[in-house]
């Protein structure tokens, strides 16, 4: 199995058909998804109020100090670093796309290092199975009649699977797949199969994986950075439009400046062959510190007049032909996610135009790029326009 994470194999049992963790006892209710209510609890006396600066600048400090981190090891790449810790704070997906070897894997890796998260990483390959990035249910050590017949195998972690038997009766536990981790990159997604990328949706979206009638949920925070290859490479499939609708932005990291690339050059001895130096110092913050960051940011206020103005936003991008049928509710929520992390990233407890200017093109681009009339490439320009000619609220905060 293409997994390199840093998963307890043993994290996650089967007691009585309550799916619970190592270090928690079964919930009376024999629902699974019961297992995950604790983790998404709003924090003491946080609901219903506007983050306050003294807290906003507390995620100010929190993402310089990652962004800073993160780029000392992916050089020349500010923004793109930016981008990708605030999308982690949104609590969204990040999908990354560009040629080979311009540090994509490089940054998802280093981003995880430097929030203390476990990381796990797919090589996505045209034979890659559901189950290798879900996992399967083995036996426990009980002795179970096996009977040979066509529906008994193996997988292809070499574990014994026995399709149709109930964990709860049979004496089985789950192997955890890689994306039981706080940090999943997905590289080279669009070369796996149609079938395995749809492996994915239940995960980025419910935070859950689904396995024999059973509800296992994922880790908090729970973050998939996801690489493709650009379509017209050979051996793609393309990411269908509901599975590029649950990344919250899109970013392409491009070729570094040559200041840079002589930099890399200059560090070149600090490098394992081709792979990037491990960071040498503690991680600059905790997964559980990022859930306090990110319930913080989305606390930040998002004025009456910038509501109206990203509901003016879709409705224009809805009724341009040329981009058709225009983005979802969904991305709409995203964009304001985003921009009240972007805002908090600078310190402030309000988002500004500017905010939603400087995201609208990576939040919004990648809905729209694919079964249109138009390229992909041309997405951005037209949204550029759009945002050019749509008239910017003078009063941001009400």
């Amino acid at each position: 199995m293409p997994f390199h994470g840093l998963v307890d194999p043993l994290a996650y049992r089967v007691d009585n058909g309550v799916v619970c963790s190592h270090d928690r006892e079964p919930a009376s209710n024999s629902t699974a998804t019961q297992a995950s209510s604790s983790s998404s609890q709003p924090l003491p006396g946080a609901a219903g109020r506007t983050a306050t600066q003294d807290e906003v600048n507390l995620v100010a400090t929190r993402i310089t100090a990652i962004a800073s981190a993160v780029s000392t090891v992916v050089l020349g790449q500010d923004r793109a670093v930016r981008l990708s810790v605030s999308c982690l704070l949104a609590g969204g997906h990040l999908l990354v796309e560009d040629v080979p070897g311009v540090g994509k894997t490089t940054l998802a890796r280093t981003l995880a290092a430097e929030v203390g998260a476990s990381w796990s990483r797919i090589q996505c390959t045209p034979d890659l199975l559901p189950s290798d990035l879900t996992g399967v249910h083995v036996p426990t050590g009980a002795t179970v009649p096996i009977v040979p017949d066509s529906s008994a195998g193996t997988s292809r972690s070499g574990e014994l699977c026995l399709p149709g038997l109930n964990p709860a009766v049979s004496g089985m536990r789950l192997r955890p797949g890689p994306l039981f981790a706080e940090v999943v990159m997905a590289d080279e997604l669009n070369r796996a199969s149609p079938r395995t990328q749809a492996a994915l949706l239940e995960a980025m979206e419910e935070r859950q994986v689904s396995l024999d009638g059973i509800t296992y949920p994922l880790p908090r925070p729970f973050f998939v950075v996801a690489t493709q290859n650009p379509d017209d490479f050979e051996g793609t499939f393309p990411l269908p439009e509901s599975q590029l609708d649950r990344f919250l932005f899109r970013i392409e990291l491009g070729h570094p400046s040559p200041q840079a690339e002589l930099k890399m050059l200059e560090n070149a001895a600090h490098y394992s062959g081709m792979s990037e130096p491990a960071p040498s110092h503690p991680p600059v913050t905790s997964p559980a510190e990022l859930l306090v960051l990110s319930e913080i940011a989305s606390r930040v206020h998002l004025s009456a007049p910038l509501r109206h103005y990203m509901v003016s936003l879709a409705a224009m991008t809805r009724t341009e032909p040329r981009l058709h049928p225009g983005v979802s509710p969904r991305a709409l929520l995203g964009l304001a996610a985003a921009a009240k992390v972007w805002a908090a990233s600078e310190g402030r407890i309000y988002v500004l135009p500017d905010d939603i200017l400087d995201l609208a093109v990576p939040v919004l681009s990648h809905r729209l790029a694919l079964g249109l009339v138009v390229e992909a490439s041309e997405v951005s320009s037209l949204l550029e326009e759009i945002l050019k000619s749509l008239p910017v609220p003078l009063l941001a905060v009400d």
